[in-house]
């Protein structure tokens, strides 16, 4: 039996897979509300009441995401690089979508609509020319553009409008970087039983919320939204899994018994509390043990596209009564359309974004030599180990006397599952 600190290999999982995997549960659980399949529910409340396949798959991103970007910040980069980095990953695909949906999907989808482009562009409420400023940050303030979407099964259905109903767990994610970022800053990252505590104490919290154990809203207002602990605590998980690799056992019969503990308490009840751990584990399990899908991603991590276009093609695609060619005919065409868009957003957009994840500006650069010492005390004043832990640090190892080097090399683009870089 090994660890799995000893058997995860950053460049050599499955990781890029599972991810691309649980985008398709998205999609196929939010068939339901969006196309009218499954009675009009999302996909897994048939047999859960605490969690649909969407919500399954999502707990699993941010697992993944917290043991992956856990380990990125445990590295060299210092906290701006980790935020430049962070920022790199998820911005420009995500200003893609809202630009797409804005100029592209919204007017076709009114003229299929309306019949007219009259009261499109010049709307007074929820304007398309609005909604790319309303969302960049994040946090979705403008979810309808120009009072469309009264004829499409997810207003019908639910009496409701949305063209992305699922970047909103973008926000939560970034969120989550923020709660790394400081966990490194006051060292406890370093000092692996301060995160290790603050982990489980999220995760605590989040069980006394599903188990109605008191009021956690009165501790702090941002408790009174009950989706900041539903996918804090998965991503508090990954967080134990980077910094206790070695004391977490990678073995068969484990994965065994979690998989009979996750799928017994998504049917029977305990998911929230105990079954999504266990489904968590068994990921890790997979992306370890499962070699042969580890190059799966090989032509590009087209998971986050995948993830933040579904739910606005699905809309689109319910304009023109994709829904009523059937459930295979519907799923084929999402998945291939998913699948194109994805392609295009890594190699166009994502991937030269990630190019630029180790770009300095000159004038930072000269502000960053000037400040060196300074910054240095700061740390080391904050985190008294700090100076120790630079200096044992290796040292990169120096070019041969003869060979002359006249400019770095250019640095590899981080793709899922072979780099320690998180989701989005």
């Amino acid at each position: 039996m090994t660890s799995l600190k000893e058997s995860f290999d950053p460049r050599s999982n499955s990781i890029g897979f599972l991810r691309w995997a649980l985008a398709f549960a998205v999609i196929f659980s939010h068939a339901g509300p969006l196309a009218g399949f499954y009675g009009g529910h999302d996909l897994g409340t048939q047999w859960s009441t605490e969690q649909s396949f969407g919500g399954v798959a999502v707990a699993g991103f941010f697992f993944l995401s917290g043991f992956l970007i856990t380990k990125s910040k445990m590295g060299r980069a210092s906290t701006p690089r980790y935020f430049w980095r962070r920022i790199m990953r998820i911005f420009p695909g995500f200003f893609l979508v809202l630009i797409v949906t804005a100029f592209i999907l919204a007017p076709i989808a009114y003229m299929r609509e309306a019949g007219t482009m009259d009261g499109f562009w010049n709307a007074t409420v929820d304007s398309p020319l609005t909604y790319f400023s309303n969302n960049m940050w994040l946090p979705l303030n403008q979810h309808s553009i120009a009072g469309m979407g009264t004829t499409i099964p997810f207003y019908t259905i639910h009496g409701g409008f949305e063209w992305n109903g699922s970047a909103w767990t973008l926000a939560f994610e970034f969120g989550c970087y923020i709660l790394v970022a400081v966990l490194g800053v006051m060292g406890a990252l370093a000092h692996r039983m301060i995160a290790g505590i603050v982990s489980v104490g999220i995760i605590l919290l989040a069980t006394m919320q599903w188990l109605g154990m008191g009021n956690i809203g009165s501790l702090t207002s941002a408790f009174t939204d009950y989706r900041v602990l539903l996918l804090y605590a998965p991503f508090a998980f990954g967080i134990l899994f980077a910094l206790f690799g070695e004391k977490i056992p990678i073995d068969n019969r484990l994965a065994i018994a979690c998989v009979l503990i996750a799928g017994y308490t998504y049917a029977k009840g305990g998911w929230l509390v105990v079954g999504q751990y266990a489904f968590c584990y068994v990921l890790i399990w997979f992306a370890i043990k499962v070699k042969f899908l580890k190059n799966w991603d090989k032509h590009g991590d087209f998971s986050y596209g995948i993830y933040i276009i579904a739910w606005p093609l699905m809309q689109f695609a319910a304009y023109f009564g994709l829904q009523n060619a059937g459930w295979l005919v519907y799923h084929l065409v999402i998945v291939a359309g998913c699948h194109a868009y994805a392609y295009l957003s890594w190699h166009l957009i994502e991937r030269p974004a990630l190019q630029l994840k180790d770009w300095t500006p000159k004038w930072l650069e000269k502000l960053l030599v000037r400040t060196a010492r300074p910054r240095k005390a700061a740390m080391d004043w904050l985190d008294p180990n700090h100076a120790a832990r630079n200096a044992a640090r290796p040292a990169l190892p120096a070019p041969p006397a003869d060979q002359a080097i006249t400019k770095p090399p250019a640095p590899a683009v981080a793709v899922a599952g072979s780099s320690k870089d998180g989701l989005a």
